[in-house]
């Protein structure tokens, strides 16, 4: 069977298989998982936010132990690959510019940023040759960047992630998308970026991300005309995946029922599975929360129905009661743990499939 499956191009980087494997945090996408799918010729990403989580110096200094646990992934995956490895950070985090900086000092490959949008991105990575991929939901998104970029750095974007309402973790839409427009899909989001790039006369590869399971969702896309794709959720039921059994055990166990939309402190909509906490948030109860540092911009302790940082860092730790646990949409259908190797050989295999029927 030919390989249908091209490299995806980012410039001078070429990413051998055109998976990328996306940012989780807190501590869930590490240098361990993000080394084995480069390791595969895929791209590993290390999310950047609160690496100091669990440590003393994490009590003390959360700045300080956030930008050490960063510079510790990045020096450690180095170590354990040759391969393509980049970093995801949130806009909406507090130290979002000293992350970026560090990630451009430590020589990421990459940075994905969204969560609100990476407007001044290319500032923090001036005169590096890292990559840097925004991303966005909509072509709109995508327009307003690129001409501000355009403008103040007279630069574009390397690649384009555009995520759809399926992903996990934080979402780029309001409530009322998810709920009134359920009919939004993230074909009809890809095609008109695509659609946008083209008439744009740009060079930019486009990435689907969010909710993208199999090999026949990833020959889907690229007959669409993306460049590569996205996905996260699976790589939690890896070996190579850092949280704890617990964590993995939640994805294994999970129905589709356990699947819920929240409300982040971040102030935008997230993706998880159902928990204790969870449960007793829904139910309107407020979860005080202790705060040495303001980790979200966004974020306000005195008025946060709880601390959206200890929330995932517990779910890690496997305090499942505690945490918030995020997911994609087809986390329900994960039913066994596997190793990198294994997943992105059946994903490349039932794509490969697909494009050569």
């Amino acid at each position: 069977m030919s390989n249908k499956l091209k490299p995806l191009i980012l410039g001078d980087l070429e990413v051998k298989i055109p998976i990328i494997q996306g940012g989780m945090g807190i501590k869930v996408s590490t240098a361990s998982l993000a080394s084995a799918v480069a390791n595969y010729g895929g791209a590993g990403t290390i999310a950047s936010v609160a690496l100091g989580f669990g440590t003393p110096e994490n009590e003390k200094n959360f700045v300080k132990a956030s930008h050490e646990g960063l510079e510790r992934e990045i020096r450690e995956a180095k170590k354990l690959t040759n391969g393509v490895v980049g970093i995801n950070i949130l806009v909406a985090l507090s130290n979002y510019e000293e992350l970026a900086r560090i990630s451009v000092k430590e020589k990421a490959d990459f940075i994905i940023s969204g969560a609100g949008l990476p407007m001044r991105l290319p500032e923090f990575a001036e005169g590096s040759s890292v990559k840097l991929i925004p991303i966005v939901s909509s072509a709109r998104a995508l327009d307003l960047i690129i001409r501000s970029w355009k403008k103040r750095y007279n630069r574009l974007p390397d690649a384009i992630v555009v995520e759809g309402p399926l992903a996990g973790g934080h979402l780029g839409f309001s409530p009322e998308d998810l709920e009134v427009h359920k009919n939004i899909k993230l074909e009809d989001l890809v095609s008109d970026v695509i659609k946008f790039v083209k008439d744009s006369d740009l060079n930019i590869p486009v990435i689907a991300a969010g909710g993208i399971y199999d090999g026949k969702d990833v020959a889907r896309f690229i007959k669409l005309g993306v460049s590569g794709v996205q996905i996260a959720t699976r790589f939690v039921a890896t070996f190579e995946c850092s949280v704890s059994e617990k964590f993995k055990q939640l994805y294994i166990d999970s129905k589709d029922s356990d699947i819920v939309i929240i409300k982040s402190p971040v102030g935008m909509p997230g993706r998880a599975i159902k928990t204790k906490l969870i449960e007793r948030v829904m139910n309107g109860e407020r979860i005080p929360v202790r705060c040495n540092y303001r980790c979200l911009k966004s974020c306000n302790p005195k008025t946060a129905p709880y601390c959206i940082c200890k929330a995932l860092g517990n779910a890690v730790l496997g305090n499942i009661d505690e945490a918030v646990v995020f997911c994609g949409s087809n986390a329900s259908r994960i039913n066994k743990i596997v190793s990198v190797k294994e997943l992105m050989d059946e994903i490349v295999n039932e794509a490969n499939e697909e494009l050569n029927r």
